[in-house]
């Protein structure tokens, strides 16, 4: 009785795991999938926003705000905005003129005010009013930040050029580029060294040295991805420079290579154990019908075992195309299209992680985007292979 009772207990208990642990992997989605997609249905704020720089007391249109140190947020509709503070004796005015139904931000705003002021344009959608002063320390000045409107997705994803403080354009297409390339590359070059390796391992080389060289690749797969850009930034980095005699060794090749240095340890050991999940009987049939130990090996056990050999291409695949720490240490990260594999590139990874301390608004948003279009292109890639591995098994 006490048993059944334990039995059901622990039944339940996992069932209502399982559920929340369901339920918080649907929130996390549901949550980077939203922030993915509000740049391209929804502009940054609703109207016009400003952010006073030292100056502690000013009214806006009527209302007064003390030492405000966040956003003042103007109606949607407002056509005028006034504005009053002290400096020294004197009031300084600055009166601006919305015109709602102008598109270009360059034309959207007009100021008048009572003194001399500076105005300045440093970005798209932002102006900043500064008062001078005998220090430029001490200018008190006010942002005006216009609404953003919903960024085109096909400027995201086909653009070439970002650029998300200057003009807040923000394309992808060098980054997705590099992102395919770098992976493309370690799986051309990984892959094949990791098969070989899984096989002479599974097949020819005797058990203890094998138990030997398993555990040293398994050693290797649990070393953080920041010691293997360290490595790369060390070793391959200067050795690309001087092999190809080029100014920097920060390019496609390094990336390339850490890449495939890094998927190999995973590869390696679940083709490797794929394969040595084969039945024995199986040999056995290949080499009483005269085979060779190599033929069995290459044309019989490993296609018996591709199941599993897919399945550690796709997990190679996935860390290749989501590594982060490492291709930021050895590709350069130059935003540029090029298929050069001896000039820098910047991964769709390596944006989120250099970017996301400093973000703020749209520039966020899209580093959001970024997010959802890598789970896509891994989701794409994953789909593709796995639909090829049906393919396959239903051919044999």
């Amino acid at each position: 009785m006490n048993r059944k009772i334990t039995d059901i207990f622990f039944k339940h208990l996992v069932s209502i795991i399982a559920l929340f642990s369901v339920l918080a992997l649907t929130a996390i989605l549901l949550f980077v999938f939203a922030q993915g997609a509000m740049p391209f249905f929804v502009s940054t704020s609703a109207g016009v926003r400003l952010v006073a720089q030292r100056i502690d007391e000013l009214t806006v249109n009527g209302n007064l705000y003390v030492e405000h140190s966040t956003f003042i947020d103007i109606p949607k509709e407002t056509e005028l905005v006034s504005i009053r503070f002290p400096s020294g004796e004197d009031i300084e005015t600055l009166d601006i003129a919305i015109d709602n139904n102008e598109k270009d931000p360059l034309k959207k705003l007009k100021f008048s005010h009572n003194n001399d002021v500076n105005i300045t344009y440093p970005e798209s959608y932002v102006y900043t009013v500064s008062w001078p002063a005998a220090i430029a320390s001490l200018e008190k000045r006010i942002h005006i930040i216009l609404p953003e409107p919903p960024y085109n997705a096909w400027s995201f994803l086909s653009g070439i050029e970002w650029r998300p403080s200057r003009d807040k354009v923000f394309g992808i297409f060098p980054m997705i580029a590099g992102t395919l390339l770098a992976s493309l590359g370690a799986i051309l070059i990984g892959v094949p060294i990791a098969l070989l390796c899984a096989l002479f391992m599974a097949e020819f080389l005797k058990p203890k040295p094998a138990s030997v060289i398993r555990a040293g690749v398994e050693l290797l797969a649990g070393i953080p991805s920041v010691v293997y850009g360290f490595f790369g930034l060390m070793v391959i980095v200067p050795f690309v420079r001087g092999v190809f005699d080029i100014p920097s060794g920060n390019t496609l090749l390094s990336a390339i290579i850490v890449l495939a240095l890094m998927i190999l340890p995973t590869v390696i050991t679940i083709a490797e154990t794929s394969l040595r999940a084969v039945p024995l009987s199986v040999r056995e049939a290949s080499l009483s019908l005269g085979a060779s130990k190599m033929q069995t090996a290459w044309r019989v056990v490993l296609p018996h075992a591709n199941s599993g050999v897919i399945a550690g291409v796709i997990l190679g695949i996935s860390r290749a195309v989501g590594e982060t720490m490492a291709v930021i240490l050895v590709a350069g990260n130059s935003p540029q299209l090029t298929i050069n594999p001896l000039e820098s590139v910047r991964t769709l990874t390596s944006t989120i992680a250099m970017e996301m301390g400093y973000a703020s608004g749209r520039h966020s948003e899209m580093l959001f985007s970024i997010g959802v279009t890598l789970f896509s292109i891994i989701l794409i890639l994953n789909s593709v292979i796995l639909w090829y591995r049906r393919k396959v098994e239903s051919e044999l």
